[in-house]
């Protein structure tokens, strides 16, 4: 859809065209689950594209801006920040201990958060280099699947689970840490899950969550393909990538 030759100009009204239909989305999915749309956020993931679409979506209004990668999102930051623009940045990919250095150095936001040694090493990290609290997201298991990411809330039928990847647990780490805060949840839905059920019960464990921490809101979950059910359940972020940016070869 999107070449990389693509002129200025007419990249801006492709990806405003994108906006309008994702904005259309969130707005008639709001409607639809009787939700103000000021609930909502929009993050646009902008991995594998480059960092001139995302000044280009800051002049289109939009400024929550979503990396999973962190040898591409740290430089991507720096260019952005040199051309002037201001950004929210949220990391939204799988984060490795010995990458939350350079995280903690651009993110605002960190939705990935899964096992309690990442959350105390993030929160190590961002006491020595940052000068005011990281928000985190804890991410959760709607699976319960181990193998596939996400802390795991307790199921009697699964047996026990390694304290260090429980949800509780977690959260305990993220919650009692001076350098980071406790926002709230992500998830994904599992392949071969449809997206109603899997957000259905993701809705179960936030609102378990929030007993104890009630100010914990945030619940980001939902992209492309499935942001209308996620939001039907609640979601307080969707993460839309392609839908808004349309296809793009991978960056070198």
């Amino acid at each position: 859809m999107t070449e990389p030759t693509l002129g200025r100009e007419e990249r801006r009204a492709e990806l405003a065209a994108g906006l309008a239909r994702i904005r259309a989305r969130i707005a008639d999915a709001c409607a639809a689950a009787g939700r103000d749309r000021g609930e909502v956020t929009l993050v646009a993931v902008t991995k594998t594209y480059p960092a001139s679409d995302v000044e280009l979506l800051g002049s289109l209004g939009v400024t929550e801006v979503g990396e999973n990668r962190d040898q591409e999102a740290a430089p991507k930051a720096r260019a952005v920040a040199a051309a002037g623009g201001r950004v929210t940045w949220h990391f939204v990919g799988q984060l490795q201990r010995n990458k939350c250095r350079s995280v903690v150095g651009y993110a605002d936001v960190v939705h990935s958060v899964d096992s309690v040694r990442l959350a105390r090493a993030l929160a190590e990290a961002a006491q020595r280099h940052r000068d005011r609290p990281l928000d985190v997201l804890v991410q959760v298991s709607i699976d319960g699947d181990a193998a596939r990411g996400g802390a795991l809330a307790p199921d009697p039928a699964a047996g026990a689970v390694e304290p260090d990847r429980l949800l509780a647990e977690v959260a305990a780490a993220v919650a009692g840490s001076g350098s980071l805060r406790l926002a709230g949840l992500m998830a994904v839905a599992p392949l071969g899950w449809q997206p109603a059920a899997a957000f259905e019960r993701l809705a179960g464990i936030a609102a378990r969550f929030r007993v104890d921490h009630p100010t914990a809101t945030a619940l980001s979950a939902g992209m492309s393909a499935d942001l209308e059910e996620a939001i039907g359940y609640g979601a307080t972020h969707v993460r839309v990538g392609s839908a808004l940016l349309g296809k793009r070869s991978t960056l070198r």
